[in-house]
């Protein structure tokens, strides 16, 4: 492995403020755990509901930085054909069965064609060996994390560490460059000490209410910030109840662009209980929210 490339950020306060540069409005936290992961060259390990930016924070560091984003996105089932390489059994079938007629002329032999199937031009990279392989810089997004089985994790685990690959018949592929990993969680199971001890922990929870606002008058243009003010102080109210699932920051953003589309400049009980289902994806919490609404309503109507 050759040596770390330059360092991308000077500091975390330069983090902070590049990420700003692409609408992603970080905290001290958030941004000391990046520059820190950059300069130690270590994976980031984020937790947190989904909804809350996980993914996307992955997704301006490729921006800001100009690297080279490559996904991986995981789901129960995922192995190591899907996540890192796999032969192209297609093409080396076709290539076998052309070669019979140059077999029949006494041409190559096996041991030749052999040697052929099994060479780069036959090789199905994934996104594991692809951030591997990588000249340019690349930031790695593992996305979901805990939807893997163990095995699966314990492969991640084995790349994270060395950033090399052993395939059989090429050799072993080392790094050129050490690419910025984000691995994502959104606590559906218990990872592995060892995995958690490989990464830098970062939780990104809901943000409080002034830095949501600051969010959504960020990522909603044209909106005032009465309007702002007022949906993410709903939206907080809401996620106050015992739900299936609270409303996650990007709701809070499709919530208010629906507003704004709807040319509604105040939010009143009855306006939010019709667009409840923008911010909510089950009957019993949007009927739960409602009977908040309506009961917050009549109780400031008596005062």
């Amino acid at each position: 492995m050759t040596d770390a490339a330059p360092s991308r950020f000077e500091s975390p306060a330069a983090v902070r403020d590049g990420l700003r540069t692409v609408s992603y409005l970080a905290d001290e936290g958030i941004a000391g755990v990046v520059f820190l992961a950059e300069r130690l060259g270590k994976p980031i390990l984020v937790e947190g509901p989904a909804g809350t930016g996980k993914t996307q924070l992955a997704k301006s560091v490729a921006e800001l930085t100009g690297s080279r984003l490559i996904r991986l996105q995981c789901y129960e089932g995922l192995d190591e054909s899907k996540a890192l390489y796999e032969w192209n059994y297609k093409k080396q079938l076709l290539r076998i069965q052309a070669q019979r007629v140059a077999e029949s002329d006494g041409h190559e032999g096996w041991s030749d064609i052999e040697e052929d199937i099994f060479s780069e031009p036959f090789l199905l990279t994934r996104p594991l060996l692809e951030a591997i392989r990588a000249d340019e810089p690349v930031v790695l997004l593992i996305d979901e994390v805990d939807r893997v089985e163990v095995e699966t994790e314990a492969l991640l685990l084995e790349i994270l560490s060395d950033y090399q690959v052993s395939i059989p018949e090429l050799g072993t592929v080392s790094a050129t460059q050490i690419p910025l990993v984000f691995l994502t969680s959104n606590n559906t199971r218990e990872l592995s000490e060892a995995l958690k001890r490989r990464c830098l922990f970062l939780h990104i929870d809901y943000p409080d209410i002034e830095r949501e606002k600051e969010i959504v008058l960020t990522r909603v243009p044209g909106i005032t910030e009465a309007l702002a003010d007022q949906v993410v102080r709903i939206v907080r109210s809401i996620r106050s109840l015992e739900l299936k699932k609270a409303p996650s920051v990007s709701e809070t953003l499709d919530w208010a662009r629906t507003l704004l589309l709807l040319g509604i400049e105040s939010v009143d009980a009855q306006t939010a209980t019709e667009t409840l289902h923008i911010l909510l994806k089950y009957q019993s919490d949007i009927e739960k929210a409602a009977k908040d609404l309506t009961s917050s309503t009549t109780t400031s109507a008596s005062r």
